[in-house]
């Protein structure tokens, strides 16, 4: 019975976003359901993710078909953990936007949304199955476009054509590469394709389906040079829509690359291996020129969305045990502090009217939490020790560095440094320097939720050794696969 909850945390998003739809222009009734509906996944995903770290892998086979014919769910403890972070990260998003999004996308379709991103994020994270899998990137992508385009603004409406056909175009090669796969394993569920792949004689067409996939997810996570639609895309929407898609979105194609990798390329040879680490490491540069080209504060976050992408594939490129632990720990710490950010950016934007650091100044005598709240949550994406940042650059650069990558290893501490720049610039330009008058805006829901969200980063890097046992366990399917293949029976 136990095994049934892993449909919740998919089911009950979407259930509620069928409510929202039926209750009809009541925005303040739809903030209600909005919430109660997220606050209850949350609490069931805590109880499963409870369940899995005490008793290992939960797999729920919908009817009575045997693998590899049956539709497969699967909760290991790197997708409860994800699915975790999501579904906390919605929950204090929907209550941010209280303030933040506007009556007007209230009254019609941004907590319906909203829910069905949830359900398709859940969905992807819990999926094992490599078309589901596809299926639920569709239906959080299909929400993700309502959400761009929702208030109808100019630049919403240019950069979304953009966001739409570079999906839709990615979304067709996906489906092309499950084809290719398929033809030559005859199976899609993902734990029996990875028993069964390293069968197979003619290698050369895994090779090719390897770089499809990568093809595919490195266009979903924003890594070089399929970046192009990124930083124009994300600027367009609403700050708590670019939070969610900062946060999250990004991290379903970083998910898709591990969790695919790991179980069917990891022993495709050095061709595979050095594309993907070539396009970590060049993600990372880009991400950091661009962090530092820019005086907009959206943007600078948005390019320090990359430099986080890169960083979190060099550890799976590496593919050690520190690697992937590493590399998870930097996962749900970018998940946690973008959103974080994100929020200050917006509360920021709220008082001031502007993006423009160089038109701003003198912020902290009138909201010295604020300033304190950004200060600590930019250390954080930085690394400095002892916050969330530090954990998982430390694992990957020690793994780099024990596998001869030093090249790689330089990179990533030199992007820290990058970062730290950036960041550090928006909280002297907007704090400090000439004093300007600001009418203060409503913003203590919004800081409320700002706050929270910076506490758990800070929780998540002061605990990170208590925390250890997690992450290793969530590493384990990662950089052992068999692991996950075994949890599902497969022989």
């Amino acid at each position: 019975m136990m095994n049934n909850l892993i449909v919740f945390p998919i089911i009950i998003p979407a259930i509620t976003a069928i409510i929202l739809i039926c209750i009809g222009k009541k925005p303040i009734l739809k903030r209600i359901v909005a919430f109660c509906g997220t606050l209850i996944t949350l609490f069931i995903t805590l109880f499963q993710f409870i369940q899995v770290f005490n008793h290992g892998t939960m797999v729920l086979t919908l009817g009575n078909w045997k693998i590899p014919y049956s539709i497969v769910l699967v909760s290991d403890m790197l997708s409860a953990l994800l699915v975790l972070t999501t579904t906390l990260i919605t929950v204090i998003m929907i209550y941010y936007s209280y303030q933040s999004i506007g009556i007007e996308r209230e009254t019609y379709y941004y907590y319906t949304s909203v829910m069905f991103m949830l359900t398709g994020l859940n969905g992807a994270f819990t999926t094992g199955d490599i078309f589901n899998l596809f299926v639920f990137f569709e239906v959080f992508l299909i929400s993700s476009y309502v959400m761009m385009i929702i208030g109808g603004t100019k630049i919403q409406l240019q950069e979304s054509i953009k966001y739409i056909l570079v999906n839709v175009t990615s979304s067709a090669f996906f489906v092309l590469a499950i084809g290719m796969l398929y033809s030559v394993i005859g199976s899609l569920n993902m734990a029996d394709m990875s028993h069964k792949i390293h069968g197979i004689q003619h290698q050369s067409i895994i090779v090719i389906c390897a770089i499809l996939f990568i093809f595919v997810f490195a266009t979903k996570a924003g890594m070089f040079p399929l970046y192009f639609w990124l930083p124009g895309a994300y600027y367009a929407p609403p700050i708590p829509v670019l939070a969610l898609f900062g946060a999250l979105l990004t991290k379903v194609g970083v998910y898709a690359l591990y969790r695919t990798y790991s179980l069917f390329f990891s022993q495709t040879g050095v061709i595979v291996h050095n594309i993907l680490l070539i396009l970590a490491l060049l993600t990372i540069i880009f991400g950091c020129i661009g962090a530092l080209a820019y005086h907009d504060m959206k943007k600078i976050i948005i390019y320090n969305i990359m430099i986080a992408i890169g960083v979190i594939i060099v550890g799976l490129v590496l593919f050690t045990k520190d690697a992937t632990i590493g590399g998870i720990y930097y996962l749900i710490h970018d998940m946690i502090i973008k959103a974080s950010l994100f929020m200050l950016i917006g509360i920021i934007m709220k008082i001031t009217h502007e993006t423009d650091i160089r038109k701003l100044g003198g912020l902290i005598k009138d909201y010295p939490l604020l300033g304190v709240t950004y200060f600590i949550a930019a250390l954080s994406l930085a690394g400095i020790p002892p916050l969330s940042g530090f954990y998982g650059k430390y694992f990957i650069v020690k793994a780099a560095m024990q596998e001869g990558y030093i090249i790689s290893a330089i990179v990533i501490l030199l992007s820290s440094l990058v970062v730290l720049y950036s960041v550090i610039t928006i909280f002297l330009h907007v704090f400090f320097g000439t004093g300007q008058t600001y009418v203060k805006p409503a913003i203590n829901k919004m800081m409320f939720a700002a706050v929270t969200m910076t506490v758990i980063a800070i929780l998540f890097g002061v605990m990170s050794e208590s925390l250890y046992p997690v992450i290793e366990k969530a590493a384990l399917s990662i950089h052992s696969p068999e692991t996950y293949v075994k949890a599902l029976g497969v022989k």
